[in-house]
């Protein structure tokens, strides 16, 4: 990957493109299945781009109750587009097509309209969680329902795909547009495309402008993503096979309980809010693992970390677990 970027063909991409960031934006609207994709730094300014573009201030978008849209992107639905975020609760780990329906405000002068539906797929908040994509189209239809786009946060749809069995654009379909990251499971340094039409992509290359988006030797970092989409993408299994090592030696510990992961992120509920002193054990034993809430810890597979490693890992996030918990 460091040759790639080191030996990449650039230009300057503010004036007149960037041809390794050109190549990668049309390898990944071919893979999506869309007419169109554009780079962006990261995942969130690609979703608060889209936002942007979808919606109209004064409005709402839905979202699962736990999305990352909703949490982890500093309210920039609000503070960038004037959009306000209505949680979908669902009755599951994540929220439904029945679940998106039931939070849909009946019109009322004293209600703000709706003007996005969005879906995360992995969940990260949830463990990771892959929605099918029969469970997408249902929740496509209720969106045409009610005449809203649907927008697809897939910073980790390599992972979701590739749990399913199923072609990137098989679950990019089921959306208007489309987030995919290369800084997660794929490994890259950093990056993000953003995929729809070509008049949704033109739209939001302007708004990529505003929000400070321009790069000029893009194909620098471009070439890192490219690098990652042709030769990370097929070993992403290996994660989630990691994943399922660590359920196995981490369920029960102290009275732990692993929520089952579908993919590679793994969410260990505690007895008790001691989340934090777990933290402490595992790296004082030699692991990075996160507090994900006072009695919730996380541990996420991935590329750097082979299956000897995740499993001497689990070993030592067992002993960080009785320690703490007894």
């Amino acid at each position: 990957m460091r040759a790639a970027m080191a030996t990449a063909d650039v230009g300057d991409d503010v004036l007149d493109g960037d041809p390794t960031t050109g190549a990668l934006e049309a390898l990944v609207a071919k893979t999506l299945g869309k007419e169109r994709a554009l780079f962006f730094p990261s995942g969130s300014m690609a979703n608060q781009a889209a936002i942007w573009v979808h919606t109209r201030p004064g409005t709402e978008l839905l979202c699962d109750a736990e999305a990352h849209i909703y949490h982890w992107e500093i309210a920039g639905a609000a503070a960038l587009c004037g959009v306000q975020c209505r949680p979908v609760k669902g009755q599951g780990l994540v929220y439904r097509a029945d679940d998106l329906r039931a939070h849909i405000r009946t019109p009322s002068i004293h209600a703000p309209e709706p003007s996005l539906v969005c879906m995360e797929n992995t969940h990260n908040g949830a463990g990771g969680v892959v929605t099918s994509v029969e469970e997408m189209q249902a929740i496509q239809v209720v969106a045409g329902e009610h005449g809203l786009p649907v927008h697809l946060d897939g910073a980790r749809l390599w992972n979701a795909a590739t749990a399913l069995q199923r072609p990137l654009s098989d679950l990019a379909s089921c959306a208007d547009s489309v987030m995919v990251s290369f800084s997660k499971g794929l490994g890259a340094p950093l990056g993000a495309c953003l995929a729809g039409s070509a008049e949704f992509i033109t739209r939001a290359h302007r708004v990529r402008k505003r929000f400070g988006g321009g790069m000029r030797q893009s194909g620098v970092v471009a070439a890192a993503a490219m690098y990652a989409l042709q030769h990370n993408y097929g070993r992403l299994a290996e994660d989630h096979a990691s994943a399922r090592h660590l359920e196995l030696v981490l369920d029960g510990a102290g009275g732990a309980k692993v929520v089952s992961p579908d993919t590679n992120i793994v969410m260990i509920d505690l007895p008790k809010p001691v989340a934090t002193d777990v933290v402490a054990k595992a790296l004082e034993l030699g692991v990075r693992i996160s507090a994900w809430h006072p009695s919730r810890v996380r541990a996420v597979t991935h590329l750097d970390a082979p299956a000897g490693v995740v499993a001497e890992a689990a070993a030592r996030i067992r002993q960080a677990l009785e320690a703490v918990l007894a």
